[in-house]
């Protein structure tokens, strides 16, 4: 996969990032040689099965692993051409809640719950404005709630995270994300512990935001549909490693890597029969400590031969812009579209 791009959009650029913990059991690799590319003012995904990577991902991107377990060993991550992974400390710290934003999982661990919602809001905006006030930081937090639809917000700003509900919590995340006007932010299954309701809801208000805004946005998730709901852009890991990356008509429309198959396949549509049973992805995810040489997904993979267990794919041009890591794309043949009708 090349590194070389005709356009001066791409935000920011991962390039063969390799993060690691140290764990009593040894040297773990959680994200193996990842690269890809995010476009100014598009929205990228990254989905895939727990443990594959997904979040390790994003919390290498701005440096807030857990140390000293947690490390990049080796690649770039470019962030408008600036190398992130060699930045000093007070670098990382003008950036992260400036210029990136991100939206944690669980907004009860990513809100203090003895602290107000507008003391924690009014910090972001005096961290990275030296030279407001106070006042005019509650001021910028009363407005910024009203932007994420929090009804009254000169009232919730006095309020704690525990006596708002689930989806105005996850709204006082993304208020405090966006305070800042970034020009990327980062959101880890933002809308995993919401109702369906909610989560349109939410959903739709990133998307809101993301016209205002103009910002670019990577959305970490295991939902297909959220993927096919809001981006432009798709990257698939396994087991630590991108199993293949493309545009959202790419993944859906033209599923090259069988894991990718796998995944599209297993999704309930609307013309299948009741009580059929789904399709599944047979076998386990390999731990972290018992990764197979070859291919990761090859004790799972139905196409699998002897190459498979010994070399280790790299991600092969299948189209303009659209890569999978898979040593027989080429014979595996046509598979229907599986693009939900509102992919975007």
């Amino acid at each position: 996969m090349s590194n070389a791009d005709p356009d001066n959009d791409i935000l920011l650029e991962v390039r063969d990032l390799v993060t690691a913990f140290d764990t009593d059991a040894g040297r773990v690799t959680a994200v193996d040689g990842v690269s890809f590319k995010v476009r100014r003012g598009r929205t990228l995904g990254i989905v895939g099965e727990s443990g594959c990577g997904k979040s390790v991902t994003a919390l290498s991107i701005v440096r807030l692993l857990p140390r000293p377990m947690g490390r990049i060993v080796s690649g770039q991550v470019l962030f408008d051409g600036e190398d992130l992974t060699s930045a000093p400390v007070e670098r990382m710290h003008q950036i992260r809640g400036g210029r990136i934003g991100f939206i944690f999982q669980e907004p009860m661990t990513a809100l203090n719950p003895v602290h107000r919602i507008g003391r924690q809001l009014s910090e972001t905006f005096l961290l990275h404005n030296p030279g407001m006030t106070p006042k005019e930081a509650l001021e910028r937090s009363i407005d910024i709630l009203a932007r994420v639809g929090i009804p009254s917000p000169e009232v919730r700003v006095s309020e704690y995270p525990h006596q708002l509900s689930g989806g105005m919590r996850q709204r006082v995340v993304i208020a405090i994300a966006l305070a800042n006007r970034p020009s990327l932010v980062i959101a880890d299954e933002p809308t995993t512990a919401l109702d369906l309701t909610i989560q349109a809801q939410i959903l739709e208000l990133m998307r809101d935001l993301q016209k205002d805004f103009g910002m670019s946005i990577i959305i970490i998730t295991h939902d297909l549909g959220v993927i096919a709901e809001m981006c432009q852009d798709v990257v698939v890991m396994y087991a630590g490693r991108v199993a293949e990356t493309g545009s959202v008509h790419d993944i859906f429309e033209n599923p090259t890597h069988p894991y990718t198959r796998g995944l599209l396949a297993s999704i309930p549509r609307l013309e299948t029969p009741r009580k059929t049973r789904l399709s599944t992805i047979e076998g386990m995810v390999p731990g972290l400590l018992e990764l197979p040489p070859g291919c990761r997904f090859q004790n799972r993979c139905p196409h699998r031969t002897e190459r498979c267990e010994k070399e280790v794919p790299g991600l092969e041009t299948v189209g303009t812009g659209h890569f999978a890591a898979c040593h027989h794309w080429r014979d595996l043949g046509e598979q229907p579209p599986a693009a939900p009708a509102d992919t975007p």
